[in-house]
């Protein structure tokens, strides 16, 4: 409980998702540009990630930034994708530098790799392909959203080496609670439970590492996304896996 983590896009399903499985274990600061739904347990600010002075204040005797906050919806338009998204993470990496913090943990996306799948598809969501992304790969973004997301990536990458700051992208798969996406094959293929969430972003705090891409999904059977570097690097032990489920969403030893 010493460790001060700072969750900005607090409010969102990925910092839900955190808090619900891992927020007893830390002391933490949460920032969102939306007031807290209910009563808070923990310190909240509210501020625009785009604040400069609200984010460098937010950052004070801070170890560790876990930086969820943007506009998620993959047709955003430029305008708040620029805003939001890749001005809003330059404002976060350089305040983690100035203010002294020892790592950024960066929620990237799978649209930063999108189109790897465009000549590929349907077969790579299916079993009998295997079709790797390891996180070596350049990006091939999908959207202009999976574009901020390489660019937050890159600006990882610029940060750790010009400042020696510890980053880790999490590019983050299809996120659901309780069960896989229904009848959505690559959401199956992609999927990210809440718990195996809360546990990478635990093993994203606790980790050393200098910069690192890993990809946040659940340990499915059928993946084009490998977990071998979460696995190497942070401790990942991802426990749930959608080929436990029907595609209907029922655990498969209930039916």
């Amino acid at each position: 409980m010493d460790e001060l983590v700072l969750l900005t896009g607090a409010r969102g399903r990925v910092g839900r998702a955190v808090l619900e499985g891992i927020g007893d274990a830390y002391e933490w600061r949460l920032f969102d540009r939306d007031p807290p739904a209910e009563e808070s347990d923990h310190e909240f600010v509210v501020a625009d990630v785009t604040d400069d002075e609200a984010v460098r204040d937010a950052m004070a005797d801070v170890d560790t930034v876990l930086h969820l906050a943007g506009d998620p919806r993959p047709e955003a338009p430029w305008k708040s994708i620029l805003t939001n998204n890749i001005d809003g993470t330059q404002t976060v990496y350089e305040a983690a530098v100035d203010t002294g913090v020892e790592r950024v943990v960066f929620a990237s996306s799978n649209h930063a790799v999108g189109h790897y799948e465009t000549e590929r598809k349907p077969d790579i969501y299916r079993r009998d392909d295997d079709y790797l992304l390891d996180g070596s790969e350049l990006p091939r973004p999908s959207n202009l959203y999976g574009v901020s997301k390489a660019a937050g990536e890159t600006l990882g990458r610029y940060y750790h080496d010009e400042h020696d700051l510890s980053v880790a992208c999490v590019r983050i798969g299809n996120l659901t609670k309780g069960h896989p996406p229904i009848d959505y094959e690559r959401g199956q293929a992609m999927w990210l439970s809440y718990r195996d969430c809360a546990h990478l972003f635990e093993r994203c705090i606790e980790a050393d590492y200098g910069y690192e891409i890993v990809y946040g999904i659940s340990d499915n059977d059928r993946k084009y996304y490998s977990l071998e570097r979460a696995k190497e690097v942070l401790g990942y032990a991802p426990r749930d896996n959608s080929a436990e489920y029907t595609m209907g969403g029922e655990p498969k030893e209930n039916v």
